[in-house]
């Protein structure tokens, strides 16, 4: 075995506390670090503690709940034509809203998604509505076995 610190091939090796470090050190390093393993038993430290606490108590959460609201189908069609019907260039509304014109035509091309605060602006600035209510998909439970692609299909 090799010592972690001088590099040299050792069978003499033993572990040892460098700096807060657990390391393999040879008779000549173990010489000049202390003589061996420092072990002290300490409580897990803070961060430790939360991470465990976290891990334990961590159940599912359903991430949908709350979005009640989506983009409506043809959104970059719809932002396109109300921005033309205002007689705005791509610039200008961007500069209504305050974002780049990159950005606007990003979205109107449908290469980018509006985040809900460029939603809310562009609903604002152009007088309209960007975003329908979702309807609920309700799922059949089977209760031996988990719900698969096809049943989704099936009952669409």
């Amino acid at each position: 075995m090799s010592c972690e610190l001088c590099g040299r091939e050792n069978r003499g090796c033993r572990a040892a506390l460098v700096d807060g470090v657990k390391m393999m050190l040879c008779p000549d390093c173990l010489k000049h670090h202390g003589g061996g393993v420092q072990e002290s038993i300490r409580p897990p430290t803070n961060v430790e503690r939360t991470v465990f606490h976290r891990a334990k108590k961590s159940t599912p959460k359903d991430i949908y709940k709350g979005m009640e609201k989506e983009l409506v189908p043809n959104w970059s069609d719809v932002i396109k034509k109300s921005r033309k019907k205002k007689g705005l260039t791509r610039e200008e509304l961007g500069f209504h809203i305050e974002e780049r014109t990159v950005t606007i035509s990003k979205i109107e091309n449908g290469d980018l998604r509006p985040s809900d605060k460029i939603v809310k602006k562009l609903e604002k600035e152009l007088g309209i509505s960007l975003l329908e209510t979702v309807k609920e998909v309700t799922t059949p439970h089977h209760s031996s076995k988990a719900m698969t692609l096809g049943d989704f299909i099936r009952h669409e």
